[in-house]
């Protein structure tokens, strides 16, 4: 059945719960989501070290706004947006630890509030349960205390589409008019590209449908996603970029060109716990592992064909759109995955699906039917053992990766290479932040030199070459000295001075 055009109050009312005009911040039951915001944030800092070294991506996020070394190269598709979040721990400590505690709090806060989007539009279990299937994958746990955007980008899909909603039942609800422009501005403050596959289908309802059509949502909508993408798009003119169009085509361009390219499988291979799958080879997972990624789908069809039954279709068709949309580039546009990737569809699919799941375990009457809570029950109980499987693995072999990394870095101090210095080769990007010094690239995504800069730099401060055992040095390398330390090819420029052991020995 189709929403009336003229849907009113008292419907919201009758399908949804209470009012979304005026419900105070202390609206009942508030108390279960916070205690899931609070679960999870809990969760982040106790089963992901909170002393995990930053990762590739992280160094180059923080390093735009760190005393400890340079600022890296900051390639066409990334957004300043995450630089800023983490800028006011980053400008006056370097403790990773602290960072971490910092963004596991914020990522709690900002899942109770994007939840709160909902409030009238689902019931409070209905939101604290999809809170919860989110907040427990091992993806949203492994990333949520990360300097990285695709988390933030998820919560604000999840906020915007919950007050859009909220603001085409009740034209009185200016709270979801300033929500959705917020959290429009988030998304596009930390990935723009990434908020406009998210919002396209706000965007089409509200230009195209005529009994979507309301202005202020449009303006809300678009200013918000204007405010945030405003920083990247001016970036685009007054840096090397070429401007708008120049800074698309050379993202496109960096991602390996965007056109069909079918992912599908190079995601469910990532879902083991490989942080980025490119080149993606390999056998798939355990089928326990993925039998959840393969069970969404047909929960999201459940929770649609739910929602016609009942007669009340718009508030879960929106987020199950907005997520395939979000998806989509991601499935079907890169031959690459990485499990984060896809952080913003499991955001905005959460909901209908807890919808979904709750419908099957409770009669029309609201009685509970024991066989079918027992089946859910169970298989979420293997569902939540899988996941923390997965988490513990990943957590543990990038602690390791991660302190392979800090050890090349104190060996490097020690053979004479502190700042200010330049380190480029294999992996020179992470572990330059380490070092404390640049990082350079002749060729690939992050290239930001040339072979003759490195020589005449080579000159003046100590650079130095990482390479591998079998591997022979570029050619501006020739005749530097060479160490072997942890699997890694040293090659090291003249003007690099060893330290001295105690006793004047080298």
């Amino acid at each position: 059945m189709a929403d009336s055009p003229n849907i009113t109050l008292t419907a919201v009312r009758r399908f949804s719960g209470p009012s979304v005009a005026g419900t105070s911040w202390r609206e009942r039951g508030q108390g279960l989501i916070a205690a899931v915001a609070a679960a999870f944030t809990l969760a982040q800092i106790f089963l992901v070290h909170p002393g995990m070294g930053l990762g590739w991506d992280e160094t180059v996020y923080v390093s735009q706004v760190s005393a400890h070394a340079p600022a890296a190269y900051f390639s066409a598709p990334r957004a300043r947006g995450v630089s800023l979040l983490v800028a006011p721990v980053t400008l006056w400590s370097s403790s990773t630890t602290l960072l971490r505690v910092t963004l596991a709090v914020l990522s709690g806060l900002a899942l109770f509030l994007a939840l709160r989007a909902w409030r009238g539009v689902f019931p409070v279990r209905v939101r604290a349960l999809g809170g919860a299937l989110f907040a427990s994958l091992w993806i949203t746990l492994f990333y949520g205390p990360q300097a990285m955007p695709n988390y933030w980008v998820a919560v604000g899909a999840l906020a915007a589409t919950g007050c859009f909603l909220r603001a085409r039942a009740d034209r009185t609800d200016h709270s979801a008019l300033w929500g959705l422009a917020a959290s429009a501005a988030l998304m596009a403050w930390m990935r723009p590209t990434d908020a406009l596959w998210a919002t396209a289908p706000l965007l089409v309802l509200v230009v195209f449908v005529r009994r979507w059509r309301r202005p202020a949502v449009l303006i809300a909508l678009v200013a918000g996603l204007a405010a945030g993408a405003a920083e990247w798009i001016t970036e685009a003119y007054v840096a090397d970029y070429g401007g708008l169009l120049g800074r698309l085509a050379e993202g496109s361009r960096i991602q390996g060109g965007l056109g069909w390219d079918l992912a599908v499988a190079d995601q469910l291979r990532s879902l083991a716990g490989r942080a980025l799958c490119r080149p993606c080879t390999g056998p798939l997972p355990n089928p326990a592992v993925t039998a959840w990624w393969f069970a969404l789908p047909l929960f999201a069809v459940l929770a649609a064909f739910v929602a016609v039954w009942h007669g009340r279709p718009a508030r879960t068709l929106v987020p199950l759109v907005c997520a395939a949309t979000a998806a989509f580039p991601y499935l079907f546009l890169i031959g690459y995955a990485a499990p984060r990737f896809l952080l913003p569809a499991y955001a905005l699919l959460a909901i209908p699906v807890a919808d979904a799941l709750l419908q099957l375990v409770t009669a029309s009457d609201g009685r509970w039917r024991p066989v079918a809570a027992m089946l859910v029950a169970l298989g979420l109980a293997g569902h939540l053992a899988v996941q923390y499987t997965v988490l513990h693995r990943t957590v543990a072999r990038t602690v390791a990766d991660r302190r392979g990394w800090s050890r090349t870095a104190a060996e490097l101090h020690r053979l004479g290479v502190r700042p200010p210095c330049v380190l480029t080769g294999n992996e020179s990007v992470p572990i330059a932040f380490y070092t404390g010094c640049s990082s350079a690239a002749i060729s690939g995504s992050n290239a930001n030199t040339t072979a003759a800069a490195l020589t005449r730099t080579a000159v003046r401060q100590p650079v130095a070459y990482l390479g591998t055992p079998s591997g022979r040095p570029p050619s501006y390398a020739h005749g530097w000295a060479a160490h072997s330390f942890g699997g890694i090819r040293l090659y090291l420029s003249p003007r690099t001075v060893p330290t001295k052991a105690p006793g004047g020995r080298r």
